[in-house]
C-alpha cells in the first residue's frame, strides 16, 4: 500500500504593495453628443465645465401631471457637443498613458445608453481618431527608439513576462519569418485604407520623461464579453470551405449554424490579478501594426441592427495594451535577465455595451437575451460600485459581488488599488432617452464618490543612468578610430576590411610577356628581374608572416595559459562554492527536519495544552459551583443562627417577663392577704375596744392624705431581699444629649422634686431617628410599690451604633424615685359584713387602679437594625 502523502499547504502569494494612505476618487467625465437632427427636442443642457442639467421633455411633463423638475449633476469635467477628440484625449487618456510608461496600470471605460457615442469616443471615425488610436500613437512616439527586438520579451501563460537571450529571440524571429501565415504589417508595408485615416494623427504627442536606459515591448489583446462569456477576438480559427463541418448526427453543418469559438476562463495570478487564460497576445512594433490587430478583432465583434441604433454593440469589448520594460545592464548593451527587474503594466480600454429597454428596441429572440445579459452585467457593475461606496463612507465590511459578472470579476483589481480608473459617461441629449439618461447620470455621480488606493512608484534598478548613450558614443568613437587607422569601414568588401589587397599592390608589375621578335633578348632578362624581385619580396613577406605567426602563437599560448590558470582558479572557487552550497543544503535539510520535528512537537503541545485548558476550565467551573454552594450554605447557616439567636433571646426575655410578672403577682397577692388579715385584726381590736353600731367606711385616698390616721405597726409583708450595692453616680458632660422617654401611660406626680435632664429630646415612644441624634437614653418607668404607692424608676443607658446601621441601647444604671405618706398606708373601712369570705376580700380590694410596665428591647433579624417595641401589662381590674 502506498503511504498517504501529506498535502503541502499553499503558501499565500505576496500582494503588490499599495499606498493605502493615499487614495484617488474615480475620475468621471461626461460627454454630450450632438443631436442627429436640428429639430429634435433636447433634454440635456451643459451649464458649465463641470455641471450638466437634465430636464424632462414636454410629453413627459404632460404624462406626469405637469411636473417640471430640473436636475443638475456634477462631474470632474463636462465636454459639450463641440469638443474634439484631441481635447478629450489630453484630459482623460493622456495621464493614463503616462502612468503606463511609468509602470502603472490604468482602466478607461465608456458608459451610457445605446446610441450615445461610446464606440465613436473609443475608436473614432475616418479623419478623426478616437482615444484608442491616439493612445497607441502616443505610446510608440514615446518608446520608439528604445524598443527591444521582437521576441526579446516573452509572455507566459500565467500573466507574467520573461526576458529571452539573443539566441532564443533570433530563433523565434527566424521561425516567424519561415511561417506561411500572413504577418502583421511593418512600417514599410502599405496601410489598409479602411482605417488609415483613423491612425493618421497629425499631433505628435509623446511622454516627455521616458527612462532611456530601459527597453520596451508592446503586446496587445482584444476580447469581448458576450452573454457573460469571454471570447478571444484575435483567435485564429482555421476554416476549410471545401471540407464541411460534421455534427454529432454525421450530417454536414450549414454555414449559418457554425459552432461559436470556445469561451475563455478567468484566472488569478500570483499577485492576485485577474487575467484571461489562453488569450492571444500579439507583440506589435508600430501604431499601424497595433491598430490593424485591433481592426481584425473589431470585424469579429458582435453588432446588430436595433430600433435605436443601426450598429448596436451586443457585447462589452476590452482592448488590453501591455507594456513590458526592463533595464539595460551596466554596459548599456544587453537587457538584464533578472526577472525582478521586469515591469509589466497594462492599460485596459473598455467599450461597454449600451443599456436599453426592450419595449423601445423591440428586441425578441436572441436579441432579447443579449439585452437581458447586457443589462444584468451593467446592474452588477452598479451594485459593486454601491457596495464599495457604502463600505468606504460608513466603515462597513460588506462583500463586493465581483464574481456575479465576468465584467466586474475581470476588473476587480483596479477597484482594489492596482491602478487608476477613469469613466467617460456618454449621453444623448434627445428627449426620447430622458429616463435612461437620468439613470446613467445618477450612477455616474455616485461612482465618483468611490476612492481607489493610489499605486506606489516602482523601485529604481540601482544602475548608473545614461548607459545607453554612453555605449552608443563609445561605439561611434571606436568606429571613427578604426577608420582613421585603416581599420574596418562600413560598406567596404571583406577583403578590404582585412587588408588583403595592400601587400599584393606593393609587388612590382609584370612587364609585357608577348614575344614578337626572336632576337629580342631584353624581355626575358626583364621578366627574370621582376620575378626575382617578386620572389625576394615574397620571401620577405613569408619571413615576416612567420615572425608574426610565431608572435601570434606565443600570444595565443600565453592567452591559453592565462585562460587555463583562470579556469583552474574559477574551478577551485566553483568547487568551494559548491561545497558551501552543499553544506548549506545539508544544513537547510537538517533545519527543515528540525522544523518539522518542532512543528510536530508544537502540535502535540498545543493539543496537550488544549486538553489541559479544557480540564482547567471544567475544574474552575466545578470550583466556582462548590464555592457558590458553600457560600449559600454559610449564608443559610448565618441566617438560621441569627433566627435561632433571636428566637432564644425573645423566648428568654418572654419567660423572664413572665416570671417577674408571676413573682410580682404572687408578692402582691401575699401582701394583700397580710394586709387583709391585719385589717381584720385591727377591726377586731377596734370592735373589742370601741364597739360601734355604724358600719365603718373606707376613706378615699385624698382624705387620707389630708387627715392622716394613726396606723399600727405591723411587720412588712415583703420578703427579705439581699442588700443592694450602691453605685456611684456618673458625671454627665455638657456635650451629651439625652433621649427622655416618657410613655404616655405614665401618671403625673404632684411632687416638688421632678427629674430634669438638660439637652434632652422628650419622646413618648422610642424611635431610631431620635436615638441617632443622642448619646444617652433615659426611660421613665412607673410601677406599684409594695406599700401601694407609685414608684418611679429612671432607667439610664448608652446609645451606640450597630453593625446593621441601626441604634442599640445598653442600660447602665437605675434611679428610683419613691413617694411616701407620713401617716402610713390608707386602709379600707370595714365592710358591713364582719366576716366576709376570704376570697371576696381579695377580689374586692386593691389600692392601685393602674399598673404600667414598659420595656425596650431589640428584635433579632430586623431589617432596619434594632427595633423597639413597648410591652405594657393591662390594668388589673376587679373581677
Amino acid at each position: 500500500m502506498k503511504s498517504a502523502r501529506a498535502k503541502t499547504p499553499r503558501r499565500p502569494a505576496l500582494k503588490k504593495p499599495s499606498n493605502s494612505s493615499l487614495k484617488d476618487p474615480v475620475g468621471v467625465y461626461c460627454r454630450v453628443r450632438p443631436l442627429s437632427r436640428p429639430d429634435q427636442e433636447c433634454c440635456i443642457e451643459v451649464i458649465n465645465e463641470t455641471t450638466v442639467q437634465i430636464h424632462p421633455p414636454e410629453g413627459y411633463r404632460i404624462f406626469r401631471n405637469g411636473e417640471y423638475r430640473e436636475t443638475q449633476y456634477s462631474f470632474k469635467e463636462v465636454f459639450g457637443t463641440l469638443v474634439v477628440q484631441k481635447e478629450l484625449f489630453d484630459v482623460v487618456a493622456k495621464p493614463l498613458v503616462e502612468d503606463l510608461i511609468r509602470g502603472k496600470n490604468g482602466l478607461l471605460f465608456t458608459y451610457g445608453v445605446t446610441g450615445s457615442g461610446k464606440t465613436h469616443t473609443m475608436t473614432g471615425s475616418p479623419g478623426d481618431g478616437g482615444l484608442l488610436p491616439r493612445c497607441l500613437d502616443m505610446i510608440f512616439n514615446s518608446i520608439g527608439p528604445f524598443q527591444a527586438k521582437r521576441f526579446v520579451f516573452k509572455l507566459d501563460d500565467k500573466n507574467g513576462v520573461e526576458v529571452q537571450c539573443e539566441v532564443d529571440a533570433l530563433l523565434e524571429r527566424q521561425k516567424r519569418d519561415a511561417m506561411p501565415v500572413t504577418k502583421t504589417p511593418s512600417g514599410k508595408r502599405q496601410i489598409d485604407p479602411e482605417f488609415a485615416d483613423m491612425i493618421n494623427v497629425q499631433e505628435h504627442c509623446k511622454v516627455e520623461e521616458v527612462d532611456e536606459d530601459n527597453v520596451y515591448s508592446v503586446f496587445v489583446s482584444y476580447i469581448e464579453i458576450y452573454n457573460n462569456y469571454i471570447y478571444d477576438l484575435l483567435e485564429e480559427t482555421p476554416f476549410e470551405p471545401i471540407k464541411p463541418k460534421w455534427n454529432s448526427c454525421n450530417t454536414p453543418v450549414r454555414n449559418g449554424d457554425l459552432i461559436p469559438p470556445q469561451s475563455k476562463l478567468l484566472r488569478e495570478d500570483q499577485n492576485h490579478n485577474m487575467y484571461v487564460t489562453g488569450c492571444t497576445e500579439v507583440e506589435v512594433k508600430s501604431t499601424e501594426e497595433a491598430f490593424e490587430v485591433f481592426w481584425r478583432g473589431q470585424k469579429k465583434r458582435r453588432i446588430a441592427n436595433t430600433q435605436l441604433n443601426r450598429e448596436s454593440s451586443r457585447s462589452h469589448s476590452v482592448f488590453i495594451i501591455k507594456l513590458a520594460q526592463a533595464p539595460l545592464d551596466a554596459d548599456g548593451d544587453n537587457v538584464l535577465q533578472e526577472k525582478e527587474q521586469i515591469i509589466l503594466s497594462q492599460l485596459s480600454l473598455v467599450d461597454l455595451a449600451g443599456s436599453e429597454r426592450t419595449n423601445r428596441t423591440k428586441a425578441e429572440g436572441s436579441r432579447l437575451r443579449e439585452a437581458g445579459n447586457i443589462n444584468q452585467s451593467l446592474m452588477t457593475l452598479r451594485t459593486c460600485i454601491e457596495v464599495l461606496r457604502e463600505n468606504q463612507m460608513y466603515g462597513t465590511n460588506k462583500m463586493v459581488p465581483y464574481r456575479d459578472s465576468k465584467l466586474t470579476h475581470l476588473f476587480k483589481n483596479y477597484f482594489d488599488g492596482e491602478g487608476k480608473v477613469r469613466m467617460i459617461v456618454c449621453v444623448n441629449p434627445k428627449a426620447e432617452d430622458y429616463e435612461e439618461s437620468l439613470q446613467v447620470m445618477r450612477f455616474a455621480e455616485m461612482t465618483q464618490e468611490v476612492e481607489v488606493a493610489r499605486p506606489v512608484d516602482r523601485a529604481l534598478c540601482g544602475l548608473t543612468p545614461g548607459r545607453r548613450y554612453r555605449n552608443q558614443a563609445f561605439k561611434e568613437e571606436l568606429a571613427r578610430k578604426l577608420e582613421l587607422r585603416g581599420g574596418p569601414i562600413d560598406g567596404e568588401p571583406p577583403e578590404e576590411q582585412f587588408g588583403l589587397e595592400s601587400p599584393l599592390e606593393s609587388f612590382p608589375p609584370l612587364p609585357p610577356c608577348e614575344l614578337l621578335d626572336i632576337e629580342d633578348d631584353q624581355m626575358v632578362p626583364k621578366l627574370m628581374e621582376v620575378l626575382e624581385k617578386r620572389r625576394q619580396m615574397r620571401q620577405a613577406l613569408s619571413e615576416e608572416f612567420s615572425k608574426n605567426a610565431l608572435a601570434l602563437k606565443k600570444i595565443l599560448q600565453d592567452f591559453d595559459s592565462n585562460v587555463a590558470s583562470k579556469e583552474k582558479y574559477f574551478q577551485a572557487k566553483l568547487s568551494e562554492k559548491e561545497k558551501t552550497i552543499a553544506g548549506q543544503k545539508t544544513e537547510l535539510e537538517r533545519l527543515e527536519k528540525k522544523i518539522k520535528t518542532l512543528e510536530y512537537k508544537i502540535e502535540i503541545l498545543e493539543k496537550t495544552t488544549t486538553i489541559y485548558e479544557e480540564d482547567k476550565r471544567s475544574l474552575q467551573q466545578e470550583l466556582e459551583n462548590k464555592n457558590q454552594k458553600l457560600q449559600r450554605q454559610a449564608s443559610d447557616k448565618r441566617r438560621l443562627e441569627a433566627r435561632l439567636q433571636g428566637m432564644v433571646t425573645e423566648t428568654t426575655m418572654k419567660w423572664e417577663r413572665e416570671c417577674e410578672r408571676r413573682v410580682a403577682a404572687k408578692q402582691l397577692e401575699m401582701q394583700n392577704k397580710l394586709w387583709v388579715k391585719d385589717e381584720k385584726l385591727k377591726q377586731l381590736k377596734a370592735i373589742v375596744t370601741e364597739p360601734k353600731t355604724d358600719k365603718p367606711e373606707r376613706p378615699s385616698r385624698e382624705r387620707d392624705r389630708e387627715k392622716p390616721a394613726p396606723r399600727s405597726v405591723s411587720p412588712s409583708p415583703a420578703p427579705s431581699a439581699p442588700p443592694v450595692r450602691l453605685r456611684q453616680r456618673r458625671s454627665r458632660s455638657a456635650g451629651e444629649r439625652w433621649v427622655d422617654h416618657k410613655p404616655a401611660s405614665n401618671l403625673p406626680t404632684d411632687t416638688v422634686l421632678q427629674p430634669h435632664v438638660p439637652h434632652a429630646i422628650t419622646v413618648a415612644a422610642a424611635s431610631e431617628k431620635a436615638l441617632a441624634k443622642c448619646d444617652k437614653y433615659m426611660l421613665t418607668h412607673q410601677e406599684l410599690a409594695s406599700d401601694g404607692e407609685i414608684e418611679t424608676k429612671l432607667i439610664k443607658g448608652d446609645v451606640f451604633k450597630t453593625r446593621g446601621g441601626g441604634q442599640a441601647v445598653q442600660f447602665t444604671e437605675i434611679e428610683t424615685l419613691k413617694q411616701e405618706s407620713p401617716t402610713g398606708r390608707k386602709r379600707r373601712s370595714s365592710p358591713s359584713n364582719p366576716d366576709p369570705p376570704e376570697d371576696a376580700a381579695d377580689s374586692e380590694w386593691t389600692d392601685v387602679e393602674t399598673r404600667c410596665s414598659v420595656a425596650v428591647e431589640m428584635r433579632a433579624g430586623s431589617v432596619l437594625g434594632p427595633g423597639y417595641q413597648h410591652h405594657a401589662q393591662p390594668k388589673r381590674r376587679k373581677p
